[in-house]
């Protein structure tokens, strides 16, 4: 069996930078061990199967090279790139996943795609989990939680890009990830993070949509703004415009296609 794959870097608009997710559109779902093996051999932060109904919907799932994870931003946005090149006229897409519900995604007049998320927003943490103190070396100002992560406060931009990670301590937190993060010192952006998560998927996710779903409403909280921008300083980088609306955040981004190919499975 032949499956085609597309390779797409999201929140960028330049090739090697972003996120990579592999997409791949079937008419009915594979078996999960199928799906889980196509992950780990791609290698890439995630892979999206897609299933679409006669309704118009299309069904997501995403999946790390280890595990198949609830909830992913940048391999929505990546599907919804593939979805509005095959056909030109769709202007919106609407996807369906199990733990997020339905998601409404618009291809925009500025080329970006917006993706409409729930708000995720994280609680303030009081007793830090020691996995953490021991899993950073640096001290948090301040710690919170949502389903998905700890979201770890530092003062300065120093401190998110020089922070070190000890893997085996950040493990004991599943399936929680860690999110560092600081308001930005730079006018392009208004706050940057970076996501560690060797529980779920490897040692630094370059860009993580769906980690801004918490990072956007508590920023947006804390700076006493709605709409904005947010640079996660990764080593490729990624760009993410960001508005928080009532229960809802929405979440735009460039995307830019790298590679197109089949892959050839047993049925």
């Amino acid at each position: 069996m032949q499956l085609e794959v597309n390779v797409v870097d999201a929140f960028t608009d330049t090739v090697f930078k972003g996120n990579s997710a592999a997409v791949i559109i079937t008419d009915s779902w594979l078996d999960v061990e199928l799906m889980q093996s196509i992950a780990f051999e791609n290698n890439l932060s995630e892979t999206a199967f897609i299933v679409s109904d006669d309704k118009g919907v299309y069904h997501i799932r995403w999946f790390s090279p280890f595990t198949e994870i609830d909830f992913c931003g940048h391999a929505t946005l990546a599907s919804a790139f593939v979805l509005f090149k095959k056909n030109p006229t769709l202007k919106t897409i609407k996807f369906s996943a199990k733990a997020v519900g339905i998601l409404t995604i618009v291809q925009m007049d500025n080329g970006k795609i917006q993706m409409d998320f729930p708000n995720r927003m994280p609680e303030k943490v009081n007793n830090i989990p020691d996995s953490l103190l021991a899993g950073l070396s640096i001290t948090p100002v301040e710690v919170y939680q949502n389903a998905q992560a700890y979201f770890v406060i530092y003062d300065s931009e120093s401190d998110v890009l020089n922070v070190l990670r000890d893997n085996e301590a950040l493990k004991q937190l599943a399936p929680l990830d860690v999110v560092v993060t600081c308001q930005s010192e730079s006018d392009k952006y208004d706050f940057i993070s970076r996501y560690f998560w060797p529980a779920n998927g490897g040692d630094e996710d370059p860009v993580t949509g769906s980690a801004h779903t918490g990072l956007a409403p508590l920023w947006a909280e804390r700076l006493g703004k709605n709409e904005l921008v947010a640079h996660q300083a990764s080593k490729r980088g990624g760009v993410l415009d960001c508005m928080v609306k009532s229960d809802r955040v929405l979440i735009s981004g460039n995307a830019v296609q790298y590679l197109t190919g089949f892959i050839t499975v047993e049925e």
